[in-house]
């Protein structure tokens, strides 16, 4: 790779910006400066270190989002703010993307990485991977309608995979309820949708996990951090190269 690559992909500023660093002789390659942008290095070899600052290359990176209401699950928008916008330079720097999307107005966790293999893995219908939403519902869910998911919602343009609705509390006097849904397929709307089938409405969506990661509870609203080392051994299970 080559060092003005590899030392924008460490979030050290943009190609001009780095050449900056190589000039002033602030980049040491196994000790000695370089000062040429086009030297090829070993990103996993060599020691490369910035101001005495070792770097440690990471090849995927991996951010758990707490995704707020009004911001919509893509790289770029005209229109709306993006996910990538709540993001800090290294994530735009290595180029993450979301992993699936969550709607506009649906609120909570979003994986972001720059791992294709892992995305297209999580998002493939052969895995299943488990979605679980907690859904504020205008209407009370009964258990007939637990077991119309349990059986399969047939929708206009296909029928639903088996889900699991559970009922967390109702409220009579307001006429709502608080449900948990767990879904292993993701169409367009589908939560709302299985819903409205029912003869009830989604009044508020929020993801709580996605296969083996949940939402962390210290984790504000339109905040973000990186996958712990745990989380990251978690998605193995995928059989992808994580690292």
């Amino acid at each position: 790779m080559r060092l003005d690559k590899f030392l924008v992909e460490m979030g050290l500023g943009s190609r001009t910006e780095v050449k900056q660093l190589l000039k002033k002789k602030q980049v040491l390659v196994n000790g000695k400066a370089v000062t040429s942008a086009k030297v090829q290095v070993d990103e996993y070899q060599d020691e490369i270190s910035v101001n005495n600052r070792v770097l440690d290359y990471e090849r995927f990176v991996y951010y758990l989002l707490n995704k707020p209401k009004g911001v919509i699950s893509a790289t770029e928008d005209d229109k709306h703010r993006t996910v990538l916008d709540l993001l800090d330079e290294n994530a735009r720097q290595k180029e993450v993307f979301p992993v699936g999307r969550l709607d506009i107005d649906t609120h909570g966790l979003l994986l972001l990485t720059n791992n294709g293999a892992l995305a297209h893995a999580m998002l493939s219908p052969k895995k299943h991977v488990a979605k679980v939403y907690r859904a504020k519902v205008d209407g009370i869910i009964t258990e007939k309608d637990v077991e119309h998911f349990e059986a399969g919602i047939e929708l206009k343009d296909f029928t639903c995979q088996p889900a699991k609705l559970t009922i967390v509390k109702v409220n009579e006097e307001q006429q709502t309820s608080l449900v948990e849904i767990t879904i292993s397929e993701g169409k367009f709307h589908q939560v709302k949708r299985m819903v409205a089938a029912c003869g009830k409405k989604v009044a508020d969506l929020e993801r709580l996990a996605m296969g083996p990661l949940s939402l962390d509870k210290e984790l504000a609203t339109g905040t973000f951090r990186r996958l712990t080392q745990e989380e990251i051994k978690s998605l193995k299970r995928f059989g992808v190269e994580l690292l």
